[in-house]
């Protein structure tokens, strides 16, 4: 196991270096002029050209990359063109929110999605499962943004028991924290929700018909166990699968979601480093969020062990 682990560790650093390639040929590649956007529409020729100089524009893109990727092995993000701050102190004062709906969007998901994935498979065919299925559909089928602003409108809007936006730290007012993360995290966990349902829907189903559930059955298993114990032990692995590859919705997810519930996190920060034209606090969240991606798909790997003993490294 550990030296699968290694071997996945050594296997990502290609992997990061083609990601910093890519993000740093698409944000030069791009129109706009990152001079302009911090001097402004009035400035002349010579002031830009000043600003060019000192953030080594003017070298040719080949040189620009090699001097930016020996910053970033050295730990060295940069400063942020925009606000003139370290880009480690900028994105580490929005980690926090994200990291929160992150979490708790993740948990209210497994636990939500799974026992109705369950249920939905153990009752196929039937009214629940229906049910099941076309609010799975629904919830897949609909923007992230559409649900955040409809939420907004009846619970906070007309209801008014959760506020509009903002954000609360646990550690400041855990009840506050309910509150500010609770719709944000319902509007984030809808496809997410959708998504493992009809994977584990589909798992157990195709669990259900095997012949040592029907043997379970025939020994007069009680019914509740062939399905926890049997049947979703030996369809985890697919479940596990999609909420590891799932991170990749709440990695945009979140984007919307931050923006549409002015949360200060991570979403946030993208956008705004985006409409700045800001590199290099662009290039570094890319990188980090590469990262986390990465990181997700290998502890994923490592839980089919946990779930399968078949499966070895």
């Amino acid at each position: 196991m550990l030296a699968y682990v290694a071997r996945r560790a050594v296997m990502t650093i290609p992997v990061m270096g083609m990601v910093a390639l890519i993000a740093f040929l698409l944000l030069h590649l791009a129109p706009g002029d990152p001079a302009i956007i911090m001097a402004g529409d009035t400035a002349t020729p010579a002031q830009l050209a000043e600003i060019r100089a000192n953030l080594g524009l003017d070298q040719p893109v080949y040189v620009q990359f090699f001097y930016w990727l020996s910053e970033i092995l050295r730990g060295n993000f940069g400063t942020s063109l925009h606000s003139h701050k370290p880009v480690v102190d900028m994105i580490s004062a929005r980690v926090g929110p994200t990291l929160s709906l992150a979490v708790t969007t993740m948990t209210f998901s497994i636990l939500l999605a799974v026992p109705v994935g369950v249920y939905a498979a153990w009752a196929r065919g039937k009214v629940g499962d229906r049910l099941v299925m076309a609010a799975a559909v629904l919830g897949f089928s609909t923007p992230v943004f559409v649900t955040g602003y409809v939420l907004i409108y009846l619970f906070s809007l007309k209801a008014g028991w959760f506020p509009v936006q903002g954000f609360t730290p646990l550690a400041t007012d855990p009840l506050a924290f309910l509150r500010t993360v609770a719709l944000p995290t319902l509007t984030l966990s809808t496809t997410y929700i959708a998504l493992i349902a009809r994977i584990s829907r589909s798992s157990v189903l195709e669990v259900l018909g095997e012949d040592f559930v029907r043997t379970a059955r025939a020994k007069g298993v009680p019914e509740t166990r062939v399905v926890l114990r049997h049947a979703l032990r030996n369809a985890a692995v697919p479940i596990v699968t999609v909420v590891g590859s799932g991170a990749a919705f709440l990695i945009g997810g979140v984007v919307v979601t931050e923006s549409v519930f002015n949360i200060p996190g991570l979403g946030r920060l993208v956008v705004e480093s985006v409409l700045a034209r800001d590199y290099p606090l662009i290039q570094s969240l890319i990188l980090l969020l590469s990262a986390i991606y990465i990181v997700i798909n290998l502890a994923v790997d490592l839980l089919y062990t946990v779930f399968d003993p078949r499966i070895r490294y």
